[in-house]
């Protein structure tokens, strides 16, 4: 494992990008980056914090999380793809992810989380091709990361608070069933942003406990993958075989406030390609 990036505040939303790299967020400091194919890294879109969640579109540009759900073009240009105001009660958004067909699955937050406000639940939210919204789930203390099988026939969503991963199974329209516990960490442990190999394997990134946890299709824990800091906040499989296991994190419990770093290393079964957004 070799860290290619270090300096920021909690570095989440790591999308790969075949022709330009690594994208990345800094929740924290404010920003959106590429770790090009040479190591060099470049701003992408200045100032805006609180992006735990991002993906590619169609159009090119990124799909961005936070105070709403955007999507940013190439040339910077933003447009809202679901308002703040359209779901009561909600302070923001976390992680999101994109079907075969484009819609955006994305959860919502209902307290500020690092603001010290009491927990309330949120929920998942699919955004459809036409931009309209459907709420499919509630009760998320702490919505985080968001992920297909690859059959796409299973949904898996961590609630961070809560200690466990949701699985949901997803219709054809687009809406899931009842959801049904997945995977759980031991007490203390934060299921943070996830991927699914290809083999089926759920890689969960755990943000209290400097690893990712790999699950087998029957959330049965496989493996852990041991991480240099503690925060690990999400992951992404990239290079040109998706063997490339991208690890991110955050500062807290490491030696400095922005030792936010980036982690790379070799793994033993691919990841998914990720298809982009087309709302």
């Amino acid at each position: 494992m070799e860290r290619v990036a270090t300096g920021y505040g909690l570095i989440e939303g790591p999308v790969w990008d075949p022709q330009r790299g690594l994208y990345f967020s800094d929740v924290m400091n404010g920003g959106v980056y590429l770790l090009d194919h040479g190591g060099k890294v470049s701003p992408v879109v200045a100032k805006r914090r609180g992006i735990g969640g991002m993906a590619l579109h169609a159009n090119g540009g990124l799909v961005i999380g936070g105070r709403d759900i955007a999507h940013v073009d190439p040339a910077g240009n933003s447009r809202t793809l679901l308002a703040l105001d359209a779901i009561p009660g909600a302070t923001g958004f976390n992680d999101l992810v994109a079907d075969d067909t484009g819609r955006i699955y994305v959860g919502s937050l209902a307290y500020r989380v690092f603001g010290g406000e009491a927990p309330k639940p949120g929920y998942l939210h699919v955004i459809d091709l036409d931009g309209s919204m459907r709420t499919l789930s509630d009760g998320v203390m702490l919505t985080n990361g968001l992920g297909f099988s690859p059959d796409r026939r299973v949904l898996y969503h961590s609630d961070a608070r809560e200690g466990f991963v949701r699985a949901y199974d997803v219709k054809a329209d687009g809406s899931v069933g009842p959801w049904r516990k997945f995977a759980s960490f031991a007490p203390g442990g934060v299921p943070d942003g996830l991927k699914v190999a290809s083999d089926g394997s759920v890689w969960v990134a755990d943000a209290h406990g400097g690893r990712v946890a790999v699950f087998a299709q029957d959330g049965t824990p496989l493996r852990d993958v041991a991480v240099p800091l503690p925060m690990v906040t999400s992951l992404c499989f990239g290079g040109d075989d998706l063997r490339d296991l991208y690890i991110v994190t955050g500062s807290r419990g490491g030696p400095s406030e922005n030792c936010g770093s980036i982690f790379r290393m070799r793994t033993d079964v691919a990841g998914l390609a990720l298809p982009p957004a087309r709302v």
